[in-house]
């Protein structure tokens, strides 16, 4: 009954979700009058706990009760205590929660970067506020064509929260192409990759370039389902087929750090390469499935 073990597990993530939103409120009323920075770092560890928590809940029952077929392969030597970029392939929103029980407590606390419009996602949208995370706008072309100044806007969110990593052990994950591969997409998008759109490399650029010093280094995921067309409904329906999850530590390399990826067209044209080469490695990886 794949329909009834969907209902079952949108029970469960509302169930979880709604029992840790009481000290998620708590923390937020009580981030929101503390008055210094330093204070509030205090209270975001709190806001961390519950963040933690909240997903250790939900890859438990998931693990028991979905028992998804997940292959994964990590580097050793992992630690809550570092600083990573995480990059990643893009299939379906459970890449989400794959990445999460490969990586959950084994690195920091995760920081995605957001599309605005789910800030009011009721409760889930709070807790992202909460943490900091970066909101997106993503402006059209043809948006930027008429304001260039808009791109400032997202610039500054990577910006503060590049600052805001300096404070606390974070990891930064980011799903490179934007949105979610879909073959229709790669034919808009005329992506010269057979399973890939085409790789967004400002918010990339922008925290190596910012943080690259402090970084443990880069986790590049590789993600391959076995079904072709996955869906969080399907994960949650426990009908998603075997998932492959590969992760590689990957150096920073020492001409990223200060660079300036929107003023430079050298190091522009430096980094697209470097990305793209990333990106052909990722694809012919996929190609072997």
């Amino acid at each position: 009954m794949p329909i009834l073990t969907g209902l079952v597990s949108v029970l469960l993530l509302m169930i979880t979700t709604l029992f840790w939103s009481v000290p998620l409120i708590f923390f937020t009323l009580l981030k929101i009058v503390t008055p210094t920075r330093r204070l509030r770092l205090v209270v975001l560890r709190g806001v961390n706990g519950v963040a933690l928590n909240w997903i250790g809940t939900n890859l438990w029952w998931m693990q028991r009760w979905l028992k998804p077929k997940l292959i994964a392969s990590v580097p050793e030597g992992l630690n809550p205590e570092q600083r990573w970029l995480v990059i990643s392939n893009h299939r379906s929103w459970t890449d989400i929660f794959m990445l999460l029980m490969v990586l959950h407590r084994r690195i920091p606390m995760p920081r995605f970067f957001l599309k605005r419009q789910l800030i009011w996602v009721p409760i889930v949208g709070l807790a992202w506020w909460a943490l900091e995370y970066p909101f997106m706008r993503r402006y059209s072309r043809e948006q930027l064509a008429r304001n260039p100044d808009l791109a400032r806007i997202d610039r500054e969110a990577t910006e503060l929260m590049c600052r805001r990593a300096r404070e606390m052990p974070l990891a930064i994950f980011n799903f490179v192409e934007g949105t979610r591969f879909t073959p229709a997409k790669r034919e808009a998008q005329q992506s010269p990759f057979r399973h890939l759109l085409r790789p967004k490399a400002g918010g990339v650029a922008q925290v190596l370039s910012r943080l690259g010093d402090q970084l443990d280094g880069i986790l590049d995921v590789t993600l391959h389902y076995a079904n072709p067309n996955p869906t969080f409904w399907g994960f949650l329906c426990g009908q998603e087929g075997a998932i492959t999850l590969t992760a590689r530590h990957l150096a920073v390399p020492d001409w990223v750090q200060g660079g300036d990826y929107h003023d430079d067209p050298r190091y522009k044209e430096r980094f697209h390469s470097w990305l793209n080469a990333l990106w052909q490695e990722k694809d012919q990886a996929l190609d072997s499935y």
